[in-house]
């Protein structure tokens, strides 16, 4: 399996399931077997990861990547060796770095819910191919991992413009949103992946959909106070 499809779900659900240690390995850089050199993706998506275990207080060194070749069985063992003793000096996941576990579980909730956020925000740099490995290093900073969790962009649709024209749904890459005829369209906070679709998919004449950054959702419309009464059938009732 090519080590590009190594997500940042991935890694998370392992330490989550209280792995102390992720190693992952991929062919030599610049000698991808695939002609995808998704090994750089996998470079990218450990530097970027590392850096969200610093914000949440856990030693970035418990996950690592490497690159060597097939041939190279000698090599493999030592690099194994040496960090499966590295992260047995570190002690086991959370308790090495003084977190409670209950607050551990939390941070790794945390972190699960944004990846597909993080995933859309650091697209281009998760993809970025650079001359060397310094400048890979350079590629994320801590204040950018502190903006991403402290700037959270999510969506909201108005249920006084919404029109249930259904342009939002039918856009929704992950069916987030709740819709039917002649009813309030209501955004699924918990599938969100706040990747914006319904924001631009919502026709500009009703203007439904709102971008929320840094500031509570409001709460949905009762599911049984979503029925749309057009204008026209409230003429006709006076």
């Amino acid at each position: 399996m090519c080590s590009g499809r190594v997500d940042l779900k991935h890694v998370n659900r392992a330490f989550a399931k209280g792995i102390d240690g992720v190693f992952i390995i991929g062919c030599r850089l610049n000698e991808c077997n695939y002609i995808t050199h998704g090994n750089y993706r996998a470079l990218n998506m450990v530097l970027l990861f590392k850096k969200i275990m610093e914000r949440i207080g856990l030693n970035p060194e418990r996950l690592m990547i490497d690159f060597m070749s097939g041939s190279e069985g000698a090599l493999f063992v030592e690099v194994v060796n040496d960090f499966v003793k590295r992260v047995k000096d570190f002690g086991p996941l959370g308790k090495g770095e003084g977190i409670d576990q209950d607050e551990l579980k939390a941070k790794l909730e945390e972190v699960r819910k944004l990846i597909p956020y993080i995933k859309i925000v650091e697209k281009e740099k998760l993809a970025a191919r650079l001359d060397n490995r310094e400048e890979h290093d350079k590629l994320f900073t801590s204040d950018e991992i502190e903006r991403l969790f402290s700037e959270v962009v999510s969506y909201y649709i108005d249920p006084g413009k919404c029109q249930a024209c259904m342009s939002c749904a039918r856009r929704c890459p992950v069916e987030a949103i709740i819709s039917a005829k002649n009813q309030i369209h209501v955004i699924d906070q918990e599938k969100c992946i706040k990747c914006g679709s319904c924001f631009e998919a919502c026709p500009p004449r009703f203007g439904a959909v709102t971008k929320i950054i840094n500031e509570p959702v409001p709460p949905p419309v009762p599911e049984g106070e979503r029925a749309i009464v057009r204008k026209k059938k409230e003429k006709e009732k006076e």
